[in-house]
């Protein structure tokens, strides 16, 4: 790898000039923001999201927001959360910005750089959470400042959260938040992560707006056996018990289930696909759907994630000593749920299919349940005129997350949550939680500009026809 040149540098920010984005001290500003964030450790074993919440505050208290405007709090000295409000007229409802702080764990050997010191190198931003989700964390505050700067008076409190444990833990910062002050951030809707914009051959496809994503359930099965000699083998062996079971859910799918955002997504991307990938897609959506569309769609893990609820086996333990027949034999199964889904009835239908009454399945954790936000005009409507503004001819397209974000407790709490972000990335190099983290330059300011621009119109419109 090299480093970016100068000349690459002042390409970029000239670029972004000429499109009508933030200037080149906005972007200083924001770099330095973003370096200050990715170089506190915020990983749940050592890190401290506290004083990453203090550093953004002190980054809005010299821009000229009051104590009043600001807040820090959390269950423990190290969890702490930030709310920062940028004051309106209140005439309509505020809006809330939700980025977390927190990071997955990283180890210096497994990456190339250091994962806690920010680099740029050849065109990209490296560092743990470079992507997710400090990008997003480093952005609202910039712009909350130059909104600030501007003495923008929107019509509506803007609300910045920035908060702990979304990665894991036990003290979730936007649980917290909507247990203890949830006047602090009571919204008529959020812009959170999940939703990217997708590259494809260096050409960008698509800008995806998150309305909903999986809820997360694992169960445990046990096979208990009276164990015995392994030089006089029985039948009945709770490891192979356990085997035909996950054999079993091998060869099942729950059926497809579209909801409001997966059935727009799905539409929206055969215009944009070929080929038989494209009439497959139109396939699923026909009345009834061609079953051979649905087949051959649910052969690509992206997809077929998109269509069901999915199970899969994902850790096994058996056996206490090499000549001795097991006495007992366990696994883990994880499901990733439809929002809407009766996680009771998804138990059901494995117990079904393992098919083994001596088999106990039993639940790992309790399943946070959380509806899909609407299709709302207004806020649609701003993302597709600036998407279409910056980026002619790519579409937004709804979609679900096959993971989870903090947009599900945000959902529960009756504030709508979108995941948008505007900053694009190649669909097939997603490095969030892995080695090398990293984010274009290029890509980050634009996604900087984008979320600036949709913000300032969510929050400047005294008047709208809802539904155009």
């Amino acid at each position: 790898m090299r480093h970016v040149t100068l000349c690459s540098g002042l390409c970029v920010c000239l670029m972004l000039l000429a499109t009508g984005a933030s200037s080149q001290p906005d972007q200083k500003l924001t770099r330095d923001i973003f370096k200050e964030l990715i170089e506190i450790n915020t990983t749940h074993s050592v890190g401290n999201t506290t004083q990453a919440a203090e550093a953004m505050a002190a980054r809005l208290k010299a821009a000229g927001f009051t104590d009043k405007d600001l807040f820090i709090g959390g269950p423990t000295d190290r969890k702490g959360n930030l709310v920062a409000t940028l004051r309106g007229s209140g005439k309509r409802k505020p809006l809330l910005l939700l980025a977390h702080l927190d990071v997955v764990e990283a180890l210096r050997e497994d990456w190339t750089t250091d994962p806690f010191k920010f680099e740029e190198i050849d065109g990209f931003y490296y560092a743990r959470g470079a992507s997710d989700d400090k990008a997003m964390a480093a952005i609202f505050v910039a712009n909350l400042v130059r909104m600030k700067k501007e003495h923008f008076t929107p019509d509506r409190d803007i609300i910045v959260a920035l908060t702990a444990d979304e990665e894991g833990g036990e003290n979730n910062g936007v649980k917290w938040l909507l247990e203890n002050h949830k006047d602090l951030i009571d919204a008529e809707y959020a812009l959170n992560e999940g939703g990217r914009g997708q590259e494809k051959d260096g050409k960008k496809i698509l800008n995806q707006v998150q309305l909903s994503e999986k809820v997360f359930q694992s169960f445990v099965l046990e096979a208990h056996n009276r164990g015995g000699h392994s030089s006089q083998p029985r039948k009945d062996n709770a490891i192979y018990q356990l085997a035909h079971a996950l054999d079993n859910l091998s060869n099942f799918d729950f059926p497809m289930n579209l909801n409001e955002g997966t059935r727009v997504y799905f539409e929206r991307s055969s215009k944009i696909e070929t080929g038989t990938l494209a009439e497959d897609m139109k396939g699923i959506l026909k009345t009834p759907f061609d079953p051979e569309a649905l087949k051959r769609l649910s052969a690509f893990p992206n997809y077929n994630a998109l269509l069901r609820t999915t199970c899969v086996a994902t850790r096994i333990q058996g056996g206490h000593a090499d000549n001795a027949l097991p006495q007992t034999a366990t696994a883990t199964v994880n499901c990733r749920m439809l929002p809407g889904e009766d996680p009771e009835k998804v138990k059901a239908t494995l117990v079904s299919v393992f098919h083994d009454s001596e088999i106990t399945v039993t639940a790992k954790n309790v399943a946070n349940m959380s509806p899909p936000s609407p299709l709302n005009p207004e806020l649609f409507g701003p993302i597709e005129r600036i998407t279409q503004k910056m980026w002619p001819g790519v579409p937004v397209v709804p979609t679900m997350s096959t993971g989870a974000t903090d947009g599900a407790y945000l959902r529960n709490g009756g504030i709508p949550t979108y995941g948008v972000c505007g900053i694009f990335a190649d669909i097939n190099d997603v490095r969030a939680h892995g080695k090398d983290e990293r984010v274009g330059v290029k890509a980050f300011y634009e996604g900087q500009e984008f979320l600036y621009q949709v913000v300032k119109e969510l929050a400047s419109r005294t008047s709208l026809k809802r539904g155009n």
